[in-house]
């Protein structure tokens, strides 16, 4: 069956490699798009391995990346925040806003645990219906009017190297999660440019390095832009996508991303 599951999966040309088990067939499942045989290949993905959680791997319906235990463990960051970068007031000292092209960032959890585990599902595991899960808790916090006309959704743009290994662009999924949500159009912007640059471990001053990361405008970007990345770690990319679209003329941008790095 396994082996039938796979050759299932080759005739619908899906591009994501999955690794093994239940979420890698769950990913799979989630990567093809709704059709009948997206449908048949998930019923047969429940057969020969039930759906998992994400972080835990416990077993979970159909369509739920996560168990109710961990859904329970997402750490909602709740209270008084900075409005320009997003962390719980005061950011004292962790602040980039001084100087900032962005008007406003928000992101609804914190980027740990459970969070951590979807967002390391999208990007690295090719589960692409956990962008959808990840888009339901931005709209459903979001802050009034920061998802609302005439703002365009603007993904974060993954350097051409990396989409053509993993296939798909991460952000790009999110952003077009929320805009099924929110009517809001995605306008594919930004293009980055230069060598790619490895964020995960790197230091803050490192990440913040003036011109580390090459970020340009293609056409007219949208008026009022809101940027849609998976995680909002120092902002260092927000700022560069941010600076590219108020060069190319956009009056306001903000920023939503699923997850904030409070460290």
């Amino acid at each position: 069956m396994l082996a039938a599951a796979r050759r299932l999966l080759a005739a619908l040309g899906s591009p994501i490699a999955p690794p093994t088990g239940g979420r890698a067939l769950a990913a799979v499942g989630s990567a093809v798009g709704p059709s009948p045989a997206r449908d048949a290949l998930a019923a047969l993905s429940a057969l020969l391995a039930p759906p998992a959680c994400w972080d835990c791997g416990a077993t979970v319906a159909p369509g739920q990346p996560l168990c109710w235990d961990c859904r329970a463990q997402l750490r909602f960051l709740r209270g008084e925040r900075c409005p320009r970068c997003g962390l719980p007031a005061p950011c004292v000292g962790r602040c980039s806003s001084p100087g900032s092209a962005l008007v406003a960032a928000w992101a609804p959890v914190a980027f740990e645990g459970p969070a951590r585990a979807l967002v390391h599902a999208l990007k690295f595991r090719g589960a692409l219906g956990v962008a959808d899960a990840m888009a339901a808790q931005i709209v459903a916090g979001a802050p009034p009017g920061l998802l609302a006309a005439p703002v365009a959704l603007v993904p974060v743009p993954t350097h051409p190297r990396r989409v053509r290994v993993r296939g798909f662009d991460h952000a790009g999924c999110l952003a077009a999660a929320i805009g099924a949500r929110t009517g809001l159009v995605v306008v594919p912007c930004l293009v980055r440019g230069g060598a790619p640059t490895r964020q995960a471990g790197s230091s803050r001053v490192v990440r913040r390095a003036p011109g580390r990361i090459e970020v340009r405008a293609r056409g007219d970007p949208p008026s009022h832009a809101v940027l849609v990345d998976d995680v909002h770690t120092t902002g260092a990319t927000l700022e560069a996508c941010a600076s590219a679209l108020r060069r190319a003329g956009a009056h306001a941008v903000c920023a939503v991303a699923y997850a904030r790095a409070l460290r």
